[in-house]
């Protein structure tokens, strides 16, 4: 008989199982009742030699987190930590400069610590290209689509970043800007920003519309002090946009307080949008209007993928996550008001 084997006859989860065999107190009674009664009744024992060789071979699930400052990645990590957690999974987590090298790291951590699973919150798909290979244990990409590297232990849920960044091009037309500067991220087409300012272009261009990379685009890292020097260079270089559309929220953020010090007001004389929907832009002065990236969902399905990846043998998964336009106050509508829109 295997853990398996009793979760299967007690109805609770293999993780569930292996806390109550290993003596963990967050359990209920009522689940470590029924799960030691199936052990008595079968007669399972541990296999206490096979418990010490698997954590010999096989260490906790790793977690890599890109970007440091990265206010996204922070509600990912706790949404994933909390769900390996109840599943009975340990947690490594390392956190990597945003330009780090986050597969070579992965290799190495395998080597060193030989983790059972990986999830990497954010990633250089160029990257995955070059040295993934060199991975075996079953990993989840978080917030950047994997399926074209075709990769057996690779799976990804991101949300359409093209879609969300002309939906938001779409909303701000629609209130009358046509002067639309962009922030953020950088041209490299294996990027997530790359996306976005693709999306952005290719929907000022539907309307008619242009949006030349080299005078309206400003890029910089995801940090609160990049996004304010970013945005002051461009509205000094671009006094005329009426509208900035950030990568990220993070970078909003810093773009605000940018607008501020440069004797301007949000929405009244630049409107900005973000992207992530973080708690942050629920309480700022004005209200961010954002892209809201569905993270309780993303977190769900990249753990639960992982969890049934490290059991059994199942093809890679790759899912587009939806979206959410939040319309709230950091958008001046030129033209009258208009109704929020979703993706």
């Amino acid at each position: 008989m295997t853990i398996k084997d009793i979760a299967r006859l007690s109805g609770y989860g293999v993780g569930t199982v292996s806390r109550v065999l290993n003596h963990h107190p967050d359990v209920s009674d009522a689940a470590r009742e029924r799960v030691m009664a199936v052990v008595r009744q079968y007669g399972f024992e541990p296999n206490s030699n096979a418990r010490h060789l698997k954590s010999q071979t096989l260490s906790s699930v790793t977690v890599l987190v890109k970007g440091t400052q990265n206010m996204l990645f922070a509600d990912l990590l706790e949404r994933v930590q909390s769900l390996l957690l109840d599943s009975g999974e340990e947690v490594f987590v390392a956190y990597l400069d945003e330009d780090a090298d986050e597969v070579t790291y992965a290799i190495q951590l395998c080597r060193l610590r030989r983790p059972k699973g990986l999830i990497f919150l954010g990633g250089d798909l160029e990257l995955f290209r070059s040295r993934f290979d060199q991975i075996t244990v079953p990993s989840v990409l978080l917030t950047n689509n994997a399926a074209q590297l075709g990769f057996a232990n690779l799976s990804s849920f991101t949300t359409d970043d093209s879609a969300a960044a002309a939906c938001v091009v779409d909303y701000l037309v629609s209130r009358g800007h046509t002067r639309i500067g962009l922030l953020g991220g950088n041209l490299s087409s294996e990027q997530i920003s790359y996306r976005r300012i693709h999306g952005a272009c290719e929907a000022m261009q539907r309307h008619g519309l242009t949006l030349p990379l080299e005078t309206q685009y400003e890029p910089c890292r995801f940090s609160l002090p990049d996004g304010y020097a970013a945005a002051k260079r461009l509205l000094q270089r671009q006094p005329d946009l009426t509208a900035i559309f950030c990568m990220g929220d993070v970078i909003a953020s810093g773009a605000m307080r940018a607008v501020r010090d440069l004797g301007l007001r949000v929405p009244e004389d630049v409107s900005l949008i973000g992207y992530d929907g973080i708690l942050w832009a629920r309480y700022s002065v004005p209200r961010l209007t954002t892209v809201r990236q569905n993270t309780e969902q993303l977190a769900a399905r990249g753990v639960s993928t992982l969890l049934k990846s490290l059991h059994y043998d199942i093809a890679p998964v790759h899912e587009i996550i939806p979206f959410q336009l939040l319309e709230q106050e950091s958008v001046l509508a030129l033209n009258g008001p208009h109704l929020p829109q979703k993706g």
